[in-house]
């Protein structure tokens, strides 16, 4: 007799491999040049940290409202996690320090998601201040403003795609020079 153990599975709330493709297209676009020579972004590993960090949370606030989002969201935060993991362990953190280390990629992220939310509900300025503190190190407000612009264009872009083409991992962030201050 076969035990019916597929019922414990998770159901599969994305195409395989769709997770680990948005999660690729959040790193690619982080590691994008213009913004580290054109919006003054420290190319320093903090900077480049902290430009995933906004680009994963552009799509976790789109991820939300699809039908499963939450679920989804959650993946991909999970995904960002191992690779945060995985990272700190190919640089040569000690497993002792990893577990600090991520405990303090999480307060990252969960106060500057927060930030990033409060923002938008006071304004382009409020998410040009709330960028400029957390990616800029509070260092040049003009390109902070820039940054805000592109990250208003890429959440017009977001929302615009259907569910299915969101999930299917197929798009594409706008490019930084798209977007300028209103």
């Amino acid at each position: 007799m076969l035990w019916p153990f597929n019922q414990f599975r998770k159901p599969r709330l994305a195409p395989p491999g769709t997770i680990e493709a948005i999660y690729g297209m959040i790193v690619t676009q982080a590691r994008e040049p213009l913004f580290y020579r054109d919006l003054g972004v420290p190319d320093t590993v903090n900077g480049r940290f902290d430009l995933v960090l906004l680009h994963l949370w552009l799509v976790l606030r789109r991820l939300k409202s699809v039908g499963s989002g939450t679920v989804l969201s959650q993946a991909l935060f999970d995904h960002f996690c191992n690779d945060m993991d995985d990272n700190l362990r190919e640089m040569g953190v000690g497993d002792l320090a990893v577990p600090k280390r991520m405990q303090a990629f999480g307060e990252a992220f969960y106060g500057r998601t927060a930030a990033y939310d409060m923002a938008l509900t006071e304004g382009s300025e409020a998410l040009a201040g709330a960028i400029c503190k957390n990616v800029l190190n509070g260092a040049n407000l003009e390109k902070a403003s820039e940054l805000a612009a592109y990250a208003g264009t890429a959440m017009a872009m977001l929302a615009q795609l259907d569910d299915a083409a969101l999930l299917n991992g197929g798009w594409q962030f706008p490019l930084p020079e798209q977007a300028r201050p209103q």
